[in-house]
């Protein structure tokens, strides 16, 4: 068990996703590229997990799965959609409106849409052998894995009549196909009939269990008479349960699939499901659903989540930001922060002149206040109006003169460009964007001759001992990193880095024991 843990939070944000494989994250990626805040929950357990490659998805054929959903929380990481490592364990209406989804530990996501891009759990038949098997050789689809089985010795086992559909599918990849009608199952004659005439071979009988051989692959399906039968490779297709627990409390009922095979959540052609403001995507929605359709449904139904949104606020004359409602929120209890500088600020600021100095994420205002009393001309910047009133109401009462600037440092230009002589960003939250806009808006604010100073928590130590029971209520890299200035510096000539590195954390305001080291970049602009 690990040793950091993290007290409940709630957050806020525009849209909760549900599950993170393609169609969770592709909704997302959509989502994020309209400017809304996105967090999605993923429990790490994909349909396609026990597959070593996907194919049929264009531009990624063969990719191990598991790839795909890395590159795929990279690019909704860069737009600075959240990814969190959870189980969504119960989803419930608030009285405005909003939904709460509850995760497992102990967290909460409070939303204004939500997406359930849950999948589908699989219920395979109760045969000795094949749960060891599938996703391997033992397979269900195709078009997913048929090529990787073609003229192989091929045995087909039919459960249901919908299973023998796909059996001329499976006749064109091999010549060496044998049905299985497992335990009397009751198919169409007819096309029993079509099947023998184009060279396949039916066998009528239970199917106890999958033989392996010593090499461990599938080598023959063993009949309830100890007959054999001669296998490369094992298609089933098995049942399917949309695993939609969690909605239970909205409502939201799953509806019996028309092939019998199991049940999916029936949406509208927007993808909102019969509760009102819930929306599903992927293959829950649609069991025929490969890697790659479910992605364009994903994205699809993200489009239509944020024209929803959108039709919401422009009738409402307004442009909310997600971000700022999750920091609003979280400054509207009791104050957060010990009101002390950070320790790290304190060192680096020593020998410097004072000047004017720009605070980014200001917070509560523990790092403003001290460099107003060390005679700064102090501009503190925060996309909350809470934050920023309770500097305001400390620094009365200091009787210090601080300006307050409400501001999204991820804007067009919100700050007076070449301007400060300090420009501090102590631990800040900034979502990362494809153009590093935030990080060129702290540059372009540093005066000639003066001092950009960025620090941040090292979270390796954390992301190596936490565990699935014990994760952080926030996505580290949904923001952006001290490396990212370094990288930008190294592109802007007139620059200096004169300390990038890793150093134990002084005393200061933050106080989280899984925060050991500080990540320090402190370089200066060229006098002009």
């Amino acid at each position: 068990m690990s040793d950091h843990t993290f007290p409940a939070v709630e957050r806020h944000c525009d849209v909760a996703v549900v599950g993170g494989s393609a169609a969770g994250l592709a909704a997302a990626l959509q989502l994020g590229r309209q400017r809304r805040s996105v967090i999605v929950i993923d429990a790490g357990e994909p349909r396609n997990a026990p597959a070593e490659h996907m194919h049929g998805y264009l531009g990624r054929e063969g990719l191990p799965p598991a790839e795909l959903v890395t590159v795929g929380r990279e690019e909704v990481r860069s737009y600075g959609g959240e990814v969190l490592t959870g189980r969504a364990q119960r989803v419930t209406r608030m009285p405005d409106g909003r939904f709460r989804v509850e995760l497992a530990t102990g967290h909460s996501v409070v939303a204004r849409r939500v997406l359930a891009a849950i999948g589908l759990v699989d219920q395979l038949p109760d045969i000795d052998g094949l749960r060891q098997h599938w996703g391997r050789d033992v397979i269900h689809c195709p078009f997913c894995h048929g090529f990787e089985v073609r003229d192989r010795r091929l045995v087909q086992i039919v459960t249901h009549p919908i299973g023998l559909h796909t059996a001329q599918l499976f006749r064109q990849l091999s010549a060496q196909l044998t049905v299985v009608l497992h335990d009397a199952v009751e198919v169409d004659d007819a096309e029993l009939d079509v099947l023998r005439a184009g060279g396949v071979n039916i066998v009528s009988g239970y199917v106890n269990r999958i033989m392996t051989g010593a090499d461990g692959r599938v080598e023959a399906v063993r009949l309830a008479d100890h007959e054999d039968l001669d296998a490369d490779a094992v298609a089933v297709i098995p049942r399917f349960r949309a695993p939609a627990e969690p909605f239970a409390t909205l409502g939201l009922r799953p509806a019996s699939h028309p092939t019998g095979l199991g049940d999916f959540l029936e949406t509208d052609a927007n993808g909102e499901t019969t509760v009102r403001g819930l929306y599903a995507a992927g293959n829950v929605t649609d069991p025929s659903q490969q890697v790659l359709q479910a992605a364009a449904h994903g994205s699809r139904v993200g489009a239509m989540i944020s024209l929803s949104l959108a039709h919401d606020d422009s009738r409402a004359a307004a442009r909310p930001s997600g971000n700022q409602a999750d920091w609003e929120h979280r400054y509207s209890g009791d104050q957060i922060w010990s009101g002390n500088p950070n320790g790290t600020l304190v060192n680096e600021v020593a020998g410097l002149t004072p000047g004017r100095a720009l605070d980014v994420g200001a917070g509560e205002g523990g790092d403003a206040l001290w460099l107003a009393e060390q005679g700064w001309n102090v501009t503190a910047s925060d996309i909350s109006h809470r934050a920023l009133d309770r500097v305001n109401v400390e620094a009365q009462r200091r009787g210090l003169r601080i300006q307050c600037q409400h501001a999204d440092a991820n804007a067009l230009d919100p700050f007076q460009p070449a301007a400060f002589d300090l420009v501090s960003a102590q631990y800040a939250s900034i979502p990362r964007t494809p153009d590093g806009r935030g990080v060129r808006n702290l540059l372009n604010a540093v005066a000639p001759g003066g001092t950009l100073l960025v620090v941040s928590h090292d979270l390796e130590p954390m992301r190596a001992s936490v565990d699935a029971a014990h994760t952080p209520p926030f996505d580290p890299d949904a923001y952006v990193r001290v490396d990212d200035f370094a990288t930008a510096l190294a592109d802007s000539p007139g620059w200096n880095i004169e300390v990038h590195d890793r150093r134990p954390r002084p005393a200061g305001a933050a106080s989280a024991s899984h925060h050991i080291d500080d990540v320090v970049l402190r370089a200066r602009r060229a006098a002009g």
